[in-house]
């Protein structure tokens, strides 16, 4: 990384805008930033670190507003900074945030952090972002190290170095830790402490469920607890958990086993016993059941006897019970033929009741007591004067449909008159209306055809407003630029006069030169001669060559300065002229007013124009309405003519249809009640001929009916109707007597088969058994199986329920101990880690050993600078031990010592000088710089600052310190020296001076 160029305006003590040219000092290599107490050196470096990270170093960065209190109260901090990283050239500008006043009316707003990140590609600026967060990351990235990292490598602070190099282990590591990655480390220690705390905790609750399987295990036997007596074992320490004895917990397994030994030994002692008594019980009960089945037997012999008894009794009803069945049913052949005829005789009745009745209906119709053929005569007659009345029908339904025409036709021709007159009136009236809305649409459309015009006018005036903003901002810039020329052109012309008069001094101070490196007995490089009698002595220094050679690189470079500023100005010229052209002489506000009063014509341009839009659709549809009143005057004309012609047509049909229906309907009312009286008669007439032939065929059925019935009853044994009809019975009767006769002969069957079985009879013949006694003997029996039996099942369950603790407790005792294995690795390793374990012989932690390698590295790079810095005298020593007065408890392994080669002894760094301190803590700083680059993955720091403390050094031991400082230029680099010591201002040329006053502070470069 190297810095170009820092720009702060209203930052730190800076009120105005400052520009820092950090070419320009790095050009000497070795440059001084010094001025008075307070003025604001350490803020330049400052501004450098809030640029790249947004942040200030140190403790600095807690306190709140970056912003200059000697600046105007508008005026927002700013920082830019130019710089080249990894080949990279990157302009990053950034603003804290800040109390603004507000725009409008009073008290302040805040105005939030901002940054511009823009690398300079192709020849021109181009952003990359303006995100803070991305800003800072690719910064970070690109230098390989954070701000903490790159303030104590690039901005080495004395002030901290001193107290790292005089402090305990546990500053000291705070400060390592910072600037290494370690904490990968320090998680590890957290990760094995806590991994030997799970362990330890898993171990812990295998071997309590372990534990708790065996409490189960004497719960269920009733033996006592095997950890009735626990063995005395440490405490756990105080956070980790408490591990069950390994001793213990291997012993349960054992344990278990034992027990269940001893009660299978009892199980089999039992269950013999159970097999007897199940014996005795089997017996008891066969003999039971034996006693029970005899006296079953004779019990149903018994029951069979009295059965036949009882049965014998009801022989007399059964025989009753077959007669009546008997008779039942001969007398269902003939019912049938009894019921129909007293179903034809009640039809026969009704048919003759009919054929009074409709003979009485059309007795006025025909003489009395006409035949059937009469009536048949009379029916037909009236029917064929009906049908030829039906075709009058359609001349009556005719004459409806034109009357109903007529009414509709004539409110038809009451609504269209007054839509004739009112279409009228809109044709007289509309044509004036559609002329002056044309008359008003032609003077808009007048008024809007200047809107292009307008329009084109606003394009413009505004393209011309536009070049002169960028004219006016061409101005400035072009100001800056001839500003900038100038001071090019002044120091390009001050670096060739130095150049040229250095040349000149040395061609003037050449004979003392060549005089200076005459020896005796050499040849003279000018005259030959090998004796020199009176050399030249030297007046004044003479210039050395390659102080020749940096005046005339120096005049070179402000030489490409001076062209780049003069091809600068010869652009912003060329566009300044550009724009001025394009814009004209005419000022921004001028042009500003005039943009304001042409967009003025254009928008009442655009309100005529949209009153245009509006009148025609207005217009248009006016236009329409009288289209319309035109059509509709014409469409009722129409109607109107077509409405009476045709109503003068219907009038004549009607008259000639009601005067053909007058004639047809004769005396009745209507064409319709003529046909219906006559349909009427005919269908009473028919009516009467029909019921007088049924009435005739139901009488011929009866006769027959009642010969049928008489020749059946006489085959079936009965001498009159009355006699089949009280001899009949219902099916449901009939079933129930069947019904009552089968059981008794079943019942009967039963007891025949009974009384013949030989067990029956062989059992009436045995004595009865005596069964209080057998059952007194089973329950005797029964209650000693059921005693033997639940012993047995207790010893049962005991064995079983051992079996089933036991196989529980192998595989919680198997799980244990590859838990209980890890624990142990773990609390070693945990211990080892943490420097508490006896192992670990120097007590240092991992993180410790770790950042103690990192010490190391350090101090061995310290040390190439800190031996030529003492002249040889001094060294340091890393040490495992700790520094003096340290009563800390933390691990060790961060010591420092300093070996003192004139002694030959080692020393606590406390106590050293101020001088020593000094170059011990810069070497210290030079050696961490070093080994954080590196660990940074190797960016190089073109540009290096080192901050106070020079005062503390004596001259011999500030000429070897500048010696050192100076050593660090090789390759290109840059070192800035921060101070106010006197002398270093003498030494170093190239300055940087801050100066303050009461408005704010200064900077000012001196070469």
């Amino acid at each position: 990384m190297r810095l170009h160029r820092l720009e702060v305006a209203a930052f730190g003590p800076f009120s105005g805008t400052e520009a820092v040219d950090f070419d320009t000092l790095s050009d000497a290599g070795l440059f001084l930033i010094q001025g008075r107490t307070g003025a604001g050196k350490t803020s330049i470096l400052d501004a450098v670190c809030f640029a790249l990270y947004g942040q200030v170093p140190g403790v600095r960065n807690a306190v709140k507003g970056l912003r200059s209190d000697h600046a105007p109260p508008g005026a927002g901090p700013r920082v830019v900074l130019e710089t080249t990283i990894r080949g990279r050239r990157l302009r990053i500008t950034r603003s804290p945030a800040w109390e603004r006043p507000k725009l409008r009316g009073t008290g302040t707003t805040t105005e939030h952090a901002k940054v511009v990140l823009e690398e300079f590609e192709h020849g021109e600026w181009t952003g990359l972002t303006t995100r803070l967060d991305e800003a800072g990351d690719l910064v970070s990235r690109m230098l390989g190290m954070n701000a903490v990292q790159f303030c104590q490598v690039a901005l080495l602070p004395q002030g901290e170095f001193a107290g790292f190099l005089r402090a305990g282990a546990d500053e000291r590591r705070k400060v390592l830790e910072r600037l290494f990655a370690a904490e990968v480390f320090t998680h590890v220690e957290k990760w094995l402490a806590d991994r030997r705390a799970a362990t330890g905790r898993e171990a812990a609750e295998l071997g309590a469920a372990a534990a708790s399987i065996a409490d189960r295990i004497a719960e269920a036997t009733g033996a006592e607890s095997p950890r009735g007596e626990r063995p005395a074992v440490p405490q756990p320490r105080r956070g980790e958990p408490a591990v069950e004895p390994f001793a213990e917990v291997e012993a349960l397994p054992a344990w278990a086993a034992e027990l269940a030994a001893g009660h299978a030994d009892v199980r089999a002692a039992v269950e013999e016993l159970r097999a007897d008594v199940a014996e005795t019980l089997r017996t008891a009960r066969a003999a039971l059941e034996e006693g029970k089945a005899l006296a079953a037997r004779r019990q149903s012999h018994a029951d069979a006897v009295a059965r036949r008894d009882a049965l014998a009794e009801h022989a007399e009803e059964k025989s009753r019970m077959a007669s009546r069945l008997d008779a039942a049913a001969r007398a269902d052949r003939v019912v049938p033929l009894v019921k129909d005829v007293r179903d034809r005789h009640g039809r026969a009745v009704q048919a003759r009741r009919w054929a009074e009745e409709t003979r009485a209906r059309v007795a006025a119709l025909l003489p009395p007591k006409a035949p059937e053929d009469v009536l048949g005569k009379a029916e037909r007659d009236r029917r064929d004067e009906a049908a030829a009345l039906e075709g009058a029908r359609a001349a009556a339904a005719r004459l409806r449909d034109v009357e109903r025409r007529r009414e509709a036709l004539a409110a038809e021709l009451r609504r269209l008159e007054p839509q004739e007159a009112r279409a009228a009136a809109a044709l007289e009236e509309l044509p004036g209306i559609v002329a002056a809305r044309r008359a008003e649409v032609d003077e808009a459309r007048l008024a809007a055809a200047g809107r292009a015009g307008a329009e084109a006018a606003v394009q413009d005036v505004r393209r011309r407003l536009d070049a002169a903003h960028r004219r006016d901002r061409v101005e400035s810039l072009l100001a800056a630029a001839e500003e900038a020329q100038r001071a090019a052109i002044d120091a390009a012309q001050e670096a060739r006069d130095r150049a040229q008069e250095l040349r000149q001094t040395r061609l003037d101070g050449m004979a003392a030169v060549l005089a200076a490196e005459l020896a005796d007995g050499e040849p003279c490089r000018v005259c030959g001669s090998t004796e020199h009698p009176a050399p030249v002595d030297a007046l004044a220094v003479v210039p050395t060559e390659d102080e020749i050679d940096r005046a005339q690189a120096a005049y070179e470079r402000a030489q490409e300065r001076r062209e780049k500023q003069t091809g600068e100005v010869e652009s912003r010229r060329s566009e300044r002229d550009q724009l001025t052209e394009a814009a004209g002489e005419a000022p921004a506000d001028v042009l500003a007013a005039e943009l304001a009063e042409a967009e003025q014509a254009l928008e009442a341009a655009v309100a005529r124009a949209a009153e245009a839009e509006r009148l025609e659709a207005v217009l248009h549809r006016h236009e329409q309405d009288l289209d319309q009143a035109r059509d509709e005057h014409d469409r009722v004309t129409r109607l109107l003519t077509e409405n009476r012609t045709q109503g003068r047509e219907l009038a004549a049909e009607q008259a000639r249809l009601a005067a053909d229906l007058d004639k047809a309907r004769g005396d009745d009312p209507t064409l319709e009640e003529r046909i219906a009286r006559l349909t009427r008669e005919a269908d009473a007439l028919g009516e009467a001929v029909e019921a007088s032939r049924a009435s005739g065929r139901a009488d011929e059925e009866l006769a027959a009916a009642r010969a049928k019935a008489r020749q059946e009853a006489e085959e079936q044994g009965f001498g009159t109707p009355d006699e089949v009809l009280e001899a009949a019975m219902p099916d449901e009767d009939q079933g129930v007597l069947r019904d009552r006769i089968r059981q008794w002969d079943d019942q009967e069957a039963q007891v025949r088969a009974l009384l013949k079985d030989p067990a029956l009879i062989e059992a009436a013949a045995a004595p009865a058994p005596d069964l209080p006694a057998l059952e007194a003997a089973v329950r005797a029996a029964e209650a000693a199986h059921t005693e033997a039996a639940s012993a047995a099942d207790r010893a049962g369950y005991r064995c079983d329920r051992l079996a089933e603790l036991r196989g529980r407790l192998t595989e919680a005792v198997g799980k244990w101990r590859p838990a209980a294995e890890h624990h142990e690795v773990a609390e070693r390793l945990a211990g080892l880690a943490s420097g508490k374990h006896p192992a670990n012989r120097h007590a240092m932690s991992l993180s410790a050993y770790v950042l103690a390698a990192r010490l190391e590295q350090v101090v061995a790079a310290a040390n190439e600078r800190l031996s030529r810095m003492s002249g040889g005298r001094y060294a340091l020593v890393h040490t495992t031990e700790k520094a003096a007065g340290d009563r800390t408890k933390g691990a060790g392994g961060l010591g420092l010592r300093v070996a003192d080669a004139w002694t030959g002894l080692t020393r606590d760094p406390v106590t050293l000088s101020g001088g020593e301190s000094f170059i011990t803590s810069l070497s210290l700083a030079l050696g961490l710089a070093d080994v954080v680059t590196a660990e940074a993955g190797g960016t190089e720091i073109g540009t290096l600052f080192v901050d106070e403390g020079f005062g503390t050094l004596d001259e011999e031991t500030l000429d070897e310190v500048m010696d050192v400082l100076d050593g660090l230029r090789d390759g290109g680099r840059a070192v800035g020296i921060v101070s106010h010591v006197a002398e270093l201002r003498a030494r170093i040329p190239a300055q940087l001076r801050v100066t303050k006053d009461r408005t704010g502070s200064t900077a000012t470069i001196v070469t």
